[in-house]
């Protein structure tokens, strides 16, 4: 049995013998389009009572039935399904059906039916809800353009041959919960309406999604994907869900979702994620081999080049929501967005590969309030879960996102380990710039962090206000500046002596030798008013002192007891705020 699409109904007569009952040569010339059932004078739907009481007799389980284009009651579907029950099992057991364009009205149910032949169900209608839990198909199954009107029910079925769904409709409900793919499942083009449920389902060949649209919820949690399967690209303007799916070899899978979940899902072989749209939820997932997850920037094509639609999705960003639990060691991010990720509780963090432009939160900008003093944070890269620590801290919230309804706010001895993992991913790939946003975080949240004595916390303090943690070049230098002005002020002011200090010589004459005595006086304190002291010659000095501080030099100049002690306090810290500023430089241009 081929898999081929047929074309759209039309007012031709069929390929078929029909029944052509109520045509009408003017507005009707076809009439009915059942199949005609010989040796009697019309369809099944359109015999005589008598003749259909006696056409029912002569079927036996297992027969063929071709009623194509007949239209089905209720209770006309079950007369003939009754007919065709096996003693043996009491179920209906039928060979080769073909109910090409038949017609269903109302509910139609087979369940539990056996279908021992090729069944083909192309272009039929069902306008109610359509039962087939339970049923057996031995062979080819096709649903190729089938219109399926209210639910479509298909748990617990069985497939042991392949199944096609090309373009077909779903209005209502589908769920294929429980369901045995043994063969290749094929649902190219199909149309969810109102919700998909795969539930535990198990696709032992091929399983093709190409072009499929769902409108609403889509759902393939605890599903078994045995073989090598390439699943889209497909469009779910919902929840995309894998939650618990285990992939048993190498996956494609190509999606534009709203919310793509993978909770708990398990990959034993390398597997491909391309995705647009979706806000990724990784919680728990098992991580065998290597599996990448990559942002889309371009529509998904079809086989045929045609773009695939989009409908209703709006934010284009990949969005990775949480990684908690999952082991990150064969994990590769290309081009996502990580401003909402949740990464503690990530195994092996540090071994983590993000690729291309990603994006993570960011402190908030511009000057804000702490309290009734205005503040600005540093900028640089965050973790959301300091975010939503930040938020919970109510006299600096502002411009911090709270974290959602429901999720645990970390304290900051939680969250320094995962700023270390990153940053050590980020050093091991050689990108030193980008792992100092990372160690600025761990550096604040051990200084935040409550299960720290205040000496070590004093000295955290202190690092962060003179250097941002040997990371901000900008507040090294600021404070190298304001200590070399003051030292230049305090040695003008007391430091230098009040004049240049000459030295004396004094001799003794002892008959023909003459011993001398040569000696420098102590330095005079400098007094009179403090606009004289400040004057251009007594600053030319103080800078030179200050200047060769910074480069831990002596210089030589006569100092008052103040000037000395200054002189030594400021060739102590002058010289370590350069270095903490000539840090800060290297880091951000270390390769």
């Amino acid at each position: 049995m081929t898999a081929t699409t047929p074309d759209a109904a039309t007012p031709s007569a069929p390929d078929w013998p029909h029944c052509r009952h109520g045509a009408d040569p003017a507005t009707d010339p076809v009439g009915c389009r059942g199949r005609l059932i010989e040796p009697y004078a019309g369809c099944l739907a359109h015999l005589s009572a008598a003749d259909r009481s006696d056409y029912l007799a002569r079927l036996q389980p297992g027969i063929d039935l071709d009623h194509r284009g007949t239209l089905f009651t209720g209770d006309l579907l079950c007369e003939l399904l009754t007919a065709l029950k096996d003693p043996a099992t009491d179920r209906p057991r039928l060979g080769p059906v073909w109910f090409h364009e038949a017609w269903f009205s109302g509910d139609a149910s087979f369940r539990e039916v056996e279908f021992s032949g090729d069944a083909t169900f192309s272009g039929a209608e069902f306008t109610g809800n359509t039962r087939f839990g339970q049923a057996s198909f031995r062979a080819d199954v096709l649903f190729n353009g089938a219109k399926f009107g209210g639910g479509a029910y298909f748990t617990g079925a069985e497939f042991s041959g392949s199944v096609w769904f090309n373009g077909a409709q779903f209005g209502g409900g589908a769920k294929f919960e429980r369901v045995q793919f043994s063969g290749g499942a094929w649902f190219i083009v199909v149309e969810f309406g109102n919700g998909a449920w795969f539930r535990k389902a198990k696709f032992s060949g091929d399983a093709r999604f190409e072009g499929a649209l769902f409108n609403d919820y889509a759902g393939f949690t605890e599903t078994l994907f045995e073989r090598d399967s390439a699943i889209g690209p497909m469009v779910c303007v919902g929840t995309l869900d894998f939650s618990e799916a285990v992939f048993g070899s190498a996956v494609t899978i190509n999606a534009s979702a709203a919310t793509l979940l993978c909770r708990r899902t398990r990959w034993t072989s390398t597997a491909t994620l391309r995705l647009r749209y979706a806000a990724v939820d990784l919680s728990d997932a098992v991580v065998e081999y290597p599996v990448s997850i990559a942002a889309r920037s371009r529509p998904f094509a079809m086989s045929g080049g045609e773009h695939l639609p989009e409908p209703h999705l709006t934010d284009p960003r990949v969005r990775i929501t949480s990684l908690r639990g999952v082991d990150a060691a064969h994990l590769v991010l290309t081009d996502v967005d990580l401003t909402d990720t949740l990464f503690a509780g990530t195994i092996h963090l540090d071994q983590l590969r993000l690729e291309g432009l990603y994006t993570l939160a960011f402190t908030p900008s511009g000057l804000r309030r702490r309290g009734m003093r205005p503040m600005r944070w540093t900028p640089r890269r965050t973790l959301a879960e300091e975010h939503h620590w930040r938020a919970a801290r109510l006299m600096c919230a502002d411009g911090w996102t709270p974290a959602p309804e429901g999720e645990e706010v970390l304290e900051p001895a939680a969250l320094a380990p995962v700023y270390r993992q990153l940053r050590k991913s980020f050093e091991d790939s050689k990108h030193e710039p980008g792992a100092a946003d990372f160690y600025y975080g761990e550096m604040e949240m051990r200084r935040h962090a409550g299960d720290i004595p205040w000496s070590e916390r004093s000295l955290l303090t202190a690092y962060w206000a003179l250097s941002g943690y040997g990371l901000r070049a900008s507040r090294a230098i600021g404070w190298l500046l304001l200590a070399m002005i003051a030292t230049v002020l305090v040695m003008m002011l007391w430091g230098l002596p009040k004049e240049a200090l000459k030295p004396t010589s004094a001799g003794t004459v002892h008959g023909q030798r003459i011993t001398m005595t040569t000696g420098t006086p102590d330095p005079v304190n400098p007094d009179g008013p403090f606009r004289e002291r400040l004057s251009t010659e007594r600053f030319e000095k103080s800078l030179r002192v200050v200047i060769n501080s910074v480069v831990f030099r002596s210089s030589g100049q006569e100092l008052t007891t103040v000037g000395t002690y200054t002189e030594m306090v400021s060739r102590l810290g002058e010289p370590v705020l350069l270095g903490l500023a000539a840090l800060a430089i290297r880091g951000r241009v270390k390769r």
